[in-house]
């Protein structure tokens, strides 16, 4: 693989960051990955080489190139974590994490932009970065650097990230307005960024297994000119962690020495996440936990992740308070219906099985009971 041609273009409307990808080992075409924000943030994007090496890198792995090719050098701290994540991966999945050489020179002195002092986080609207944002903002005060001032919305991640699912642009400009409205009443500034870099490697379980946290990475790395620490929400708790394409050691070494990534709540449950969430009205209200990205619904209420959270807020006492799906009652047969047998759920389903019994839904505790016993857990 060869990335080249950097550039920045802006207009009256968007300013993008893009650059060429071409490949060696892969009988694919070249394609121009980009970053694109409105134009009210061409102050703070920029063609950086860090975001196009960390978001090509997972899709090289993927398509078995031997090498990626790249004439602008990077921060040497950048630069290591990309070799240390690739030697994760490799341990993790054997010949499928293995990686290409990073044919890049190293920086001699970091790249450093105006002085700043501001913190974001990646802000989908799921239960993950809404709980931690609402703990950031209990915990530090307004003046203290790390309290979170911006929040990043990526259009190129779960909606419009697949190539055969279309940009989905009305369920994008759903989500926006929803985290217009969190962002308003939690004093934040949000930034809406449109990739196309998962175009890269359209595949789920890879997504799921190496990329997602790359192309976070590759979004912030964009931004760099403004952030000086970028919060990643975790996925799991520390009892409960799994190889994934973003984990509390492969976050991190995404980061540079003029921009840290940090993997953040790994002390915190799933469901004292949702605990946390369900204490504030509005993230409650307008949480996005809808992979389905149906036309007319925000969050489907069938599918997996809805019924799952439901099944939360029902455990803790909150979802009749709940207005972020179709209805705010849970029966049995909403989880029949669904699958739950991934085996990194089931810890999510057991956790919420004591609450459940001491609201008297037992009807829900049998069920998940039986489907977990059936699948051998």
């Amino acid at each position: 693989m060869r990335i080249r041609d950097l550039k920045l273009e802006i207009n009256t409307e968007t300013a993008k960051a893009s650059a060429k990808v071409e490949w060696e080992d892969s009988d694919r075409p070249a394609i121009t990955v980009f970053f694109e924000t409105p134009a009210e943030f061409a102050q703070d994007l920029d063609a950086n080489p860090h975001s196009f090496l960390a978001g090509c890198l997972p899709p090289a792995i993927f398509h078995a190139e031997k090498r990626i090719k790249m004439d602008y050098p990077v921060c040497p701290n950048f630069l290591e974590g990309l070799n240390t994540i690739m030697a994760h991966f490799a341990h993790w999945y054997g010949k499928d994490g293995q990686g290409p050489v990073l044919e890049v020179e190293s920086l001699t002195k970091p790249r450093l932009g105006a002085p700043r002092k501001r913190t974001g986080i990646f802000l989908s609207g799921g239960i993950d970065s809404l709980a931690a944002l609402y703990s950031n903002h209990q915990r530090f005060s307004p003046d203290h650097p790390a309290y979170i001032k911006d929040g990043i919305l990526i259009h190129g991640f779960d909606i419009g990230g697949r190539l055969k699912w279309g940009a989905k642009q009305h369920v994008f400009d759903r989500a926006k307005a929803a985290m217009a409205e969190v962002a308003a009443d939690a004093g934040l500034t949000l930034i809406p960024m449109l990739t196309n870099i998962r175009h890269l490697a359209d595949s789920r379980m890879f997504w799921i297994k190496v990329f997602f946290g790359a192309v976070l990475a590759a979004c912030g790395h964009a931004l760099d000119k403004r952030f000086d620490l970028l919060y990643i929400a975790s996925s799991y708790d520390i009892p409960n962690l799994n190889p994934c394409a973003s984990h509390p050691m492969i976050d991190p070494e995404y980061s540079s020495y003029s921009l840290l990534f940090r993997h953040r709540d790994l002390i915190m449950s799933r469901l004292e996440k949702v605990r946390l969430v369900s204490e504030w009205e509005t993230g409650l209200n307008n949480m996005r936990v809808c992979f389905a990205n149906a036309k007319n619904q925000y969050n489907c209420g069938r599918c997996e992740k809805c019924v799952r959270t439901m099944a939360e807020l029902e455990a803790i006492g909150a979802l009749d308070k709940c207005r972020a799906f179709p209805t705010n009652k849970i029966t049995p047969d909403m989880l029949k219906a669904e699958d739950i047998l991934e085996k990194n759920r089931y810890i999510y389903w057991r956790e919420m099985i004591d609450d459940l019994k001491s609201r008297g839904r037992h009807d829900l505790v049998e069920t998940i009971t039986n489907i977990l016993a059936a699948a051998g857990d």
